[in-house]
C-alpha cells in the first residue's frame, strides 16, 4: 500500500469518527454550546437539584451526577450559570466539571459538617496538615485518571478554613492524590481555604489560564511529574503562590521534575484586589515561586519562564531542607517590583522533617538569566558547613535595590542558622548579594544599584 493511500484511508476514518462523534452528542442549550463536550455523555447539575435558590445545600445531588456521569462511561459534568452551594465533592475517572460563565460553586460553612473528613495517614507528622490529607476539601479525587476542572466560572472556597479543619470542615478548594491526566483551564478560585489547588503524586497535568485570588497557598506542585503550568494570575497575600514540594505525605520519597512554568502573574496583592482590579500593595506578603519548604524528594529538570512578581516577600525562593536534591532548573525572562525581602533566594538547610534522619540536600547546576527587579532587599545563596550551593550561572541581571543600610549593617555576621529555611537575620551586611558556603558561581552581566544610598 503507497503511503499516499494510507494517507487518505486515515483521513476518511479520522472524519468518519469525527462526524460520528458529533452525531451522537446529546441536544444541548445555548446555554451550554460554549464548550467542547465530544467526549463521552454530558450531565446538567442541575438536573439533579431540585433547589435552586443558591443558599440550599446540593452536594449530594453534584456527588449523583458525577456517578450518573461515571456510570455512562465518562463524559462532563456541566454547571450553568447560577451559585450551587456544596460541600466535599468527589471526582471519579473520565469525568470533567465545566463551570459555564456566571456560575459559583460555593464551599460550605465549615460548622455544617458538610465536608469529608481527614483520611487517616501515619505519614503526617513530616509535613503540615494540610499536605497530609486530600479528603476534607471541596473538590477532591484520589487514584484517578482523564480528569478536567474547566470553564469561565469561578470556584469560592466560602466557609472553608485556613487552618487545621475539625470534624466536617473542609481546608482545600481541589486535592488531587496519585491522579494522571489531568486539566485545569480557565477556572477563578477565590478565598480557597490552606490551598487552592494541591496535586499530590500526580502525573501529566495542564493548568492553564487559571487565576486565584486567595488568603493562603496558591497552587501547590507535590511530587508532582511532566507538569505544564501557563498564562495564571495567582496572588496569595499571605503564603505562597507557587510552590514545588516534595514532602513525605504518601509515606515515600517522591520526585518532582519535568516541570514548565510561563506566562504568570504572581502577586502579594491585598487578597481579592487582584479580582477587583484595584492591585492593593498594601499588603506585601508572600506571593512568589517557591521550591520547598517540604523536600524529602528531589527537584529537577525545571523550566521557569517569562513571569511577572508583584508585592511578593520573596521572588525566586529555592530552598532544599529535608534532604532533596534540586538540581537542572532554568529561570529566564522574570521581572519584579516590590519584593520585600529577597528577588533571590538559594538556601541548603537541614531540618531533617523526616524518617531517618534525612541527609542534608543539594542545590547544583541551576541557571537563572535575564532578570529585572526593582525595589527590594538583598538576595542570598547560602548553603551550611560543608554543604554548598554548587554551579549557579546568574546572567543579564539588574537589580535595583532599596538601599539605606549602615556601617553597622556591613559589619554583622549573619549566623549559619542551619535549620531555619527563610531568609537570614536582616539587614544583611551587603545590599547585593549575600554569598556563603558556596562554589561555582558565576555573575555575568550582572548590575545592582540602590534607590536610597547608604548611610
Amino acid at each position: 500500500m503507497s503511503s499516499d493511500l494510507r494517507h487518505r484511508l486515515a483521513r476518511r476514518a479520522f472524519m468518519k469518527t469525527s462526524l460520528a462523534g458529533a452525531l451522537a452528542l446529546p441536544a444541548m442549550s445555548s446555554t451550554s454550546a460554549a464548550f467542547d463536550a465530544s467526549a463521552g455523555s454530558t450531565f446538567n447539575a442541575r438536573d439533579f437539584i431540585s433547589a435552586e435558590d443558591g443558599a440550599t445545600l446540593v452536594t449530594g445531588a453534584i456527588n449523583k451526577a458525577i456517578e450518573a456521569c461515571s456510570a455512562a462511561g465518562g463524559g462532563t459534568v456541566y454547571f450553568p450559570a447560577g451559585r450551587y452551594l456544596s460541600g466535599s465533592i468527589r471526582l471519579k475517572s473520565n469525568i470533567t466539571l465545566h463551570f459555564d460563565a456566571g456560575s459559583t460553586l460555593q464551599g460550605a460553612p465549615n460548622d455544617i459538617n458538610a465536608y469529608d473528613p481527614p483520611e487517616e495517614n501515619p505519614f503526617d507528622m513530616y509535613q503540615d496538615f494540610g499536605h497530609s490529607h486530600w479528603h476534607n476539601s471541596l473538590i477532591w479525587g484520589e487514584g484517578l485518571e482523564n480528569i478536567a476542572i474547566t470553564g469561565r466560572g469561578t470556584i469560592d472556597g466560602g466557609g472553608m478554613t485556613e487552618e487545621v479543619a475539625g470534624p466536617g470542615g473542609g481546608n482545600k478548594t481541589i486535592a488531587l492524590k496519585l491522579c494522571k491526566n489531568i486539566a485545569i483551564k480557565d477556572i477563578t478560585i477565590k478565598h480557597a481555604g490552606h490551598f487552592a489547588v494541591l496535586p499530590t503524586g500526580c502525573d501529566n497535568m495542564i493548568i492553564d489560564g487559571v487565576t486565584v485570588d486567595s488568603n493562603r497557598d496558591g497552587i501547590n506542585l507535590d511530587c508532582c511529574r511532566n507538569v505544564r503550568v501557563s498564562n495564571c494570575s495567582i496572588n496569595t497575600p499571605i503564603d505562597n503562590a507557587l510552590c514545588l514540594k516534595t514532602s513525605y505525605a504518601l509515606g515515600e520519597k517522591r520526585v518532582t521534575e519535568n516541570v514548565t512554568i510561563t506566562n504568570c502573574l504572581l502577586s502579594g496583592f491585598v487578597e481579592g484586589s487582584l479580582l477587583n482590579g484595584t492591585m492593593d500593595r498594601t499588603g506585601q506578603h508572600n506571593g512568589g515561586i517557591k521550591f520547598g519548604t517540604e523536600s524529602n524528594g528531589d527537584f529537577r529538570n525545571i523550566v521557569i519562564s517569562n513571569c511577572v512578581m508583584d508585592s511578593c516577600s520573596n521572588g525566586l525562593s529555592i530552598g532544599t531542607m529535608d534532604g532533596g536534591t534540586i538540581e537542572n532548573v532554568t529561570i529566564s525572562n522574570i521581572t519584579m517590583r516590590n519584593v520585600v525581602e529577597a528577588p533571590i533566594f538559594l538556601r541548603i538547610g537541614s531540618r531533617g522533617r523526616g524518617p531517618d534522619n534525612p541527609p542534608v540536600g543539594k542545590i547544583r547546576d541551576l541557571n537563572i538569566s535575564n532578570v529585572f527587579v526593582k525595589g527590594t532587599d538583598g538576595s542570598h545563596i547560602t548553603g551550611i558547613p560543608g554543604h554548598p550551593v554548587e554551579d549557579v550561572r546568574l546572567n543579564n541581571i539588574k537589580i535595583i535595590y532599596n538601599g539605606g543600610g549602615t556601617k553597622e549593617d556591613a559589619q554583622k555576621v549573619p549566623p549559619d542558622n542551619e535549620k531555619a529555611y527563610y531568609r537570614l537575620n536582616a539587614p544583611l551586611p551587603s545590599y547585593g548579594f549575600f554569598i556563603k558556603h558556596a562554589k561555582g558561581i558565576s555573575l555575568r552581566d550582572v548590575t545592582v544599584g540602590f534607590m536610597e544610598k547608604d548611610r
